[in-house]
């Protein structure tokens, strides 16, 4: 039995990034870019109006005020996505809307609340300084810029910069595909109804949407019978995926046969079972460099061991750097024991009151009560060494989705 730290430096030691493919912008969010964006374009490509107003030439309102304006002629409207047909001459100016280019000759824009239209001409009631509300070309982007590095994670806003650039394409890492089997006679599927002894395959479920939501592609093998062949059948169609996880059979029973089965498809098994409570009983392995994963049945089990180990691998796989969930100090709501040499990972229900976290168990902690992840928010880390905590003391504790990021009301406000 190896420990928690153990197994992910071994698991991660054999996990690489996948290679990069092109795929649509629209396609692209929460992926990692696979190459530098150098910009080949100015944004904006020409100076243009911050504003709904006039164009006009500086000097020509430098002593402009409420009491007398500068007159000036106006020679055409100009709407966005239009340009000037002629330049600006002294005394002259140009009815602007926001975006559109500037004309030639002009050097500020004086917005429409500081003018009033009379005829074909426009009053002015401020002096203008040169270069008032203009977006030079460039402001935003110079061509040759580095503007999205290798590596970044691509969010709305680099989406957006891409479409900008006129890239419809884009270079990122692959999203590893994830094969799920689940194992056991007991198992039947979702929409049957369970006879005597007989379960719902929840593990199926739950893991294939883990896999999503770590950005993996889950591939739902179905549920394989404790018989040798039938488990060699699904293990050899679900090599063919990135990453191979399995939820049940590696325990000690007669009919735990996974770790055989992993052994005997070629797959060169790195450890069996680790010092965490829940998930002791999980298998690594490495099929022609395929990472396999021999999960507990129990549903918490498999849960907490795939946010312990399968996570950071998918996220490794597909480039990310920071590849761990966000961790929070919180303030342990009741005491609990725990048995040494184990390192337990408990459900609790995590809040923020009076400028402090505070962590409460969310029930029984039993491996097999999938309703104590339902409630839970978080996972409290409870050290090997340590044999008990007290109300009021410090843990850690990894979170397990954004809900602490989320309010009913702006921060700000």
């Amino acid at each position: 039995m190896i420990s928690v730290d153990e197994a992910l430096k071994t698991i991660l030691e054999a996990i690489h990034p996948l290679g990069c493919e092109n795929v649509p912008i629209t396609s692209a969010l929460g992926c990692v870019i696979g190459e530098d964006i150098v910009s080949g374009r100015n944004i904006p490509p020409l100076a243009n109006s911050a504003m709904d107003g006039y164009a006009v030439i500086a000097a020509d309102t430098a002593f402009a005020n409420k009491g007398k304006p500068a007159v000036l002629d106006v020679l055409e409207d100009v709407p966005a996505g239009r340009v000037a047909t002629q330049p600006i001459r002294k005394g002259q100016a140009i009815r602007i809307m926001t975006g559109a280019p500037l004309p030639e000759g002009a050097d500020a824009v004086v917005r429409v609340e500081d003018t009033e239209a009379q005829g074909g001409r426009v009053k002015i009631f401020v002096a203008a300084a040169s270069g008032l509300d203009i977006r030079e070309a460039g402001e935003d982007v110079k061509t040759g810029e580095l503007v999205i590095p290798r590596g970044s994670v691509l969010r709305a806003a680099e989406i957006g910069m891409l479409a900008a650039l006129g890239r419809s394409y884009v270079s990122v890492h692959q999203r590893p595909v994830v094969a799920v089997i689940s194992t056991g006679d007991e198992l039947v599927e979702v929409d049957e109804t369970p006879g005597p002894g007989k379960i719902v395959n929840s593990n199926g479920y739950s893991l294939a949407a883990l896999v999503r939501e770590a950005g993996g592609i889950p591939l739902q093998a179905g549920i394989a019978r404790d018989t040798r062949e039938d488990l060699l059948a699904r293990f050899r169609t679900a090599a063919r995926a990135d990453i191979v996880i399995s939820s049940g059979g590696v325990s000690v029973g007669d009919y735990d046969l996974v770790k055989d089965i992993m052994a005997e498809i070629g797959s060169r098994i790195q450890f069996w079972r680790v010092a965490m409570r829940p998930g002791r009983p999980l298998a690594f392995g490495l099929l022609e460099g395929k990472p396999l994963f021999g999960l507990p049945g129990n549903p918490v089990s498999s849960m907490v061991s795939f946010e312990q180990f399968i996570r950071p691998a998918i996220l490794k796989m597909r480039g990310y750097r920071n590849i761990y969930r966000r961790a929070v100090r919180a303030e342990m709501k009741e005491g609990f024991t725990k048995k040494k040499g184990l390192r337990y990972f408990l459900r609790a229900r995590v809040e923020f009151r009076d400028g402090k976290y505070v962590a409460a168990l969310t029930g029984e902690q039993g491996s097999g009560i999938l309703k104590s992840m339902v409630l839970a928010n978080g996972l409290i880390v409870l050290a090997e060494d340590i044999t008990s905590v007290n109300p009021g003391d410090e843990v850690a504790v990894q979170l397990l989705d954004n809900s602490l990021d989320l309010t009913p009301v702006p921060d700000y406000l």
